[in-house]
Order: structure tokens, then C-alpha cells, then sequence
């Protein structure tokens, strides 16, 4: 393991922004649990489409990408508050 020095562009929460050393652009923080969490939301969407159960897909698919733009409009607001530019 190596400790490395990074900086925070937002609170320490679950969905923190940081930048490594030599990154251009600052990352988003995902916690393992979040990882596992968004996880079992697209095998939800997976399972649904092979049921072919278009409500559940329409549900679970909604409710992830909701879940997805929380977290890059949290991203894009740490990058607008220190004028750092969009990597896309």
C-alpha cells in the first residue's frame, strides 16, 4: 500500500471528488458499498429485460440513472465551485 497525498474538492461523504497526484482531472469517490449498491441496480435492469418485464426495466432503470446523475451533478458542481473544466 502507498499513502499519497490527494485533494478534496468536496466533503469526505460516500461521493467524495478528489484528484490524485498527477491526475489533470479530479475523480469521483466511489464507496464500496455505493459500488456494490449500483451494481445490484443494473443486474435489477438485466433481469427485468430477460423477463421481459418493460415496466420493472422502466423502473429500475429509472431509478439508476437518477442515482448516476446525482452523482455527476455532484461532480460537476465540485468542478464549477474551484473553475475546473469538464474532462468531456
Amino acid at each position: 500500500m502507498e499513502r499519497v497525498e490527494v485533494e478534496l474538492f468536496t466533503d469526505g461523504r460516500n461521493d467524495a471528488v478528489v484528484r490524485m497526484p498527477g491526475r489533470r482531472f479530479p475523480e469521483g469517490v466511489v464507496q464500496g458499498d455505493s459500488l456494490c449498491i449500483l451494481r445490484g441496480d443494473v443486474a435489477e435492469v438485466t433481469e427485468a429485460c430477460e423477463r421481459g418485464d418493460l415496466d420493472e426495466v422502466r423502473d429500475s432503470a429509472g431509478f439508476l440513472l437518477a442515482n448516476l446523475d446525482a452523482l455527476l451533478a455532484r461532480y460537476e458542481a465540485a468542478l464549477g465551485e474551484h473553475q475546473i473544466p469538464r474532462p468531456y
